[in-house]
């Protein structure tokens, strides 16, 4: 069974808690909403679970009912009671521990894993590039993000909303928008809408390129992404390499897919 939104407000007010913004915190409190994210994430009998941001453990439950094995990561000392609480009975690990400071590839070493979640807003891009870059055990996501981040996620080249998190994506895997949220199924609701995104690696040999040094020519080719590349790479690249990697140095960085970006950076640390 998942919780209704009197039982969440019931479970708030019971442990005197009003939602963070500093955290991002916004609960999901439609049962229908929780179990559509489990069926989407195609959870088998199981299956190892990594939560992010549980919250009072909506999504916990209905990752729980299709026979996930759950191990969730909570920062807020009191919604780790109320996580107690709702999963007394229940088979979950829980760690308190701030998601953006945590050892992924320590913890989550070995086996395969699905992050599933309704991710912080203010969090939601850094934590899955940096999941993306160290845990590769973590082979799926399937996260609730703010729509203008999954916009940005899944973006293609050409595109305003193509930018560094949009080519690091797809560096490692395959994303898509799966499903669009209205700001009702949350308390507090939030001002905008949200969406679903499946992120799903790859089998792209990710070592066929310094990684360093392609994120670096990325990071720099968008942060001025009006110039050309000529002009926002600057030293970093010669005209050569441009040349030895049929990029056109007067394009700009929204122009280039994710095998451009290689190439180029082949030629840079050759």
């Amino acid at each position: 069974m998942t919780l209704t939104r009197t039982e969440v407000r019931d479970l708030l007010d019971r442990y005197q808690i009003s939602p963070k913004r500093s955290l991002g915190q916004n609960f999901v409190v439609e049962p229908n909403t929780v179990r559509r994210i489990a069926e989407l994430a195609e959870i088998e009998t199981g299956d190892q679970v990594l939560e992010i941001g549980p919250g009072v453990g909506s999504l916990t439950l209905a990752l729980l009912d299709q026979g996930a094995q759950v191990t969730v990561i909570e920062i807020d000392d009191k919604l780790i009671e109320v996580l107690k609480e709702v999963t007394a009975d229940k088979q979950v690990k829980i760690l308190h521990e701030d998601a953006m400071n945590f050892e992924f590839d320590n913890h989550f070493a070995s086996g395969k894993w699905k992050l599933v979640a309704n991710l912080p807003y203010n969090i939601s891009v850094p934590l899955i590039c940096n999941i993306l870059d160290t845990t590769p055990s973590i082979n799926e996501m399937l996260v609730m993000v703010q729509s203008e981040v999954a916009d940005r996620l899944v973006a293609s080249p050409g595109t305003k909303t193509y930018g560094f998190p949009s080519v690091k994506i797809s560096f490692y895997a395959e994303a898509s928008v799966v499903s669009r949220v209205p700001p009702s199924v949350f308390l507090p609701r939030p001002r905008v809408d949200s969406a679903i995104v499946k992120i799903k690696r790859h089998s792209r040999i990710t070592n066929e390129v310094n990684k360093e040094i392609l994120f670096s020519l990325v990071r720099a080719g968008f942060a001025h992404r009006r110039k050309t590349l000529r002009r926002s790479l600057g030293v970093m690249v010669t005209e050569e390499e441009f040349k030895k990697s049929n990029i056109n140095s007067k394009a700009r960085a929204e122009e280039l897919n994710i095998d451009e970006w290689i190439g180029l950076a082949r030629e840079v640390q050759s």
